[in-house]
């Protein structure tokens, strides 16, 4: 049995990402690959400190990267889903009534909120982002607003909505590694998301309030409207497309095929409604819709999609959940994790050690599936030993997995919003108002022992308020 590295030793590889990002953000201007590269090599060289085999370490790193392929498959059927639905003029015609009937007043709430019930019934944040969210953000840069506001309410009602459905891998993976029926598991989450969105919701009409007026211009919007209805056939009956995606995923049919079906009803539609031969279609898929409008703003915000503009995105998935691998592997992050685990004296510093060391899993290996299952496994024991129901690590593991790690700049989901609305993670990250919310209600839960269900059959002796 190889040997664990004491505690030290397992900040180093953590240590060595935190540093190299920084600089690399700061200094560099090179992005994250990098930084991951730094950090597989620093996590290397502990682990053959540890007597651990070359063999040893890059099984680590393959076990992280097949966890990921799921989500590669996605993002690769989502990049032609993009090019195909606006070559279709599906998105064009939801920005084009998006802008005839939103009212600029109300524009952000709105996102949050509509971005969200997709969400909630696809079961996937970024096929929500990826579809009604990219519409958003052509809608809402015609009205004015900045884009960082705009996929900020974006990303914010895509993870409400992932969250709470059914649907979601993420709700599955969660209760499922704490043995938490799946519907108790959702139910329990309703008193820490829907505050949160209620508060999201409220900030966003602040800050869209804080909008000038003047910014938002009747004229450039007419512009846009002209030149979609130039440049593409525009029709309610086009909305039909988004419809079917809903009814697919509702159905619960499997993911992958569900997407596949979409993304060929965006070609055909191409073809006999567009009038685009297959070859655009083909190529749309392939690199992207590449706009040939007069108006600046539509050339700018339809000329993108396609499955090759999704592989910086994968590029960065598989680098860094081989990291993550490599982290759980060598047993950086069950050491880190013991440590939280034995500093706890409350219930309230259980659920913020749960936070804490999720957060920590999400910032070293920007994977959701470890930031969920690493803490659950760690954890488990010590809320069966205090008597408290396994939903509450669910939630909070939810809560800084699913939701927090919107938060870290190189994770999966903000890679994947950065590349999709060419925004940079740095801007939009500090208005994703509901990671911030859910994290911050789950302690003040923790602290003051509210909504924390003791598990049944445990003696009522035990207090739950005791903070230590």
């Amino acid at each position: 049995m190889k040997k664990e590295p004491s505690f030290l030793l397992a900040l180093i590889p953590i240590l060595a990402l935190i540093i190299s990002a920084t600089s690399s953000i700061v200094v560099w201007e090179a992005g994250m690959f990098m930084p991951l590269i730094i950090g597989i090599i620093a996590t290397a060289a502990i682990g053959f400190t540890l007597d651990h085999s070359w063999d040893d370490l890059q099984g680590f790193m393959k076990e992280g990267v097949t966890r990921a392929l799921p989500a590669v498959f996605i993002l690769l059927i989502i990049g032609t889903i993009v090019g195909a639905w606006i070559l279709s003029g599906t998105i064009p015609t939801i920005i084009y009534y998006g802008l005839t009937f939103i009212n600029p007043n109300v524009f952000l709430p709105t996102v949050a909120l509509i971005t969200g019930i997709v969400a909630v019934t696809l079961g996937s944040s970024f096929t929500a982002i990826a579809t009604v969210g990219l519409a958003f953000m052509a809608i809402g840069t015609s009205m004015g607003f900045p884009a960082a506001h705009i996929v900020g309410a974006t990303v914010s009602g895509a993870f409400f909505g992932d969250k709470l459905s059914p649907l979601s891998d993420t709700t599955n993976v969660a209760p499922a590694m704490v043995g938490v029926n799946l519907f108790d598991h959702v139910r329990h989450m309703l008193w820490d998301t829907i505050p949160a969105f209620i508060l999201t919701i409220l900030l966003f009409w602040f800050l869209g309030m804080k909008t000038p007026q003047s910014s938002v211009n009747a004229d450039q919007i007419q512009e846009v409207l002209t030149g979609l209805s130039e440049s593409f056939v525009i029709h309610p009956l086009l909305l039909l497309l988004p419809l079917i995606t809903i009814i697919l995923m509702a159905k619960r049919y499997p993911a992958v095929p569900s997407l596949v079906i979409v993304s060929a009803l965006g070609g055909f539609i191409a073809v006999f409604v567009q009038g685009s031969g297959v070859s655009e279609v083909i190529n749309a898929m392939t690199d992207g819709y590449k706009s040939q409008a007069e108006n600046e703003t539509i050339k700018e915000l339809l000329s993108r999609g396609g499955l090759t503009s999704m592989l910086n995105t994968i590029g960065l998935i598989v680098v860094a959940t081989a990291l993550g691998g490599m982290l759980e592997g060598v047993q950086v992050f069950k050491v880190l994790l013991e440590q939280a685990i034995e500093k706890i004296q409350s219930t309230g510093s259980l659920i913020l050690s749960t936070l804490l060391s999720t957060l920590v899993v999400s910032f070293a290996s920007g994977s959701q599936f470890l930031a969920l299952i690493l803490p659950t496994r760690a954890f488990l024991d010590g809320y069966e030993k205090r008597g408290i129901d396994p939903k509450n690590l669910s939630r909070s593991v939810e809560a800084a997995g699913t939701v927090g790690i919107n938060l870290v700049p190189w994770g999966v989901p903000a890679v994947f919003v950065s590349n999709l609305m060419n925004v940079s993670p740095y801007s939009f990250i500090p208005f994703i108002f509901f990671s911030y919310l859910v994290i911050l209600i789950n302690m003040i839960y923790g602290f003051t022992g509210w909504t924390i269900e003791k598990k049944q059959g445990v003696s009522q002796s035990y207090d739950l308020r005791k903070t230590g």
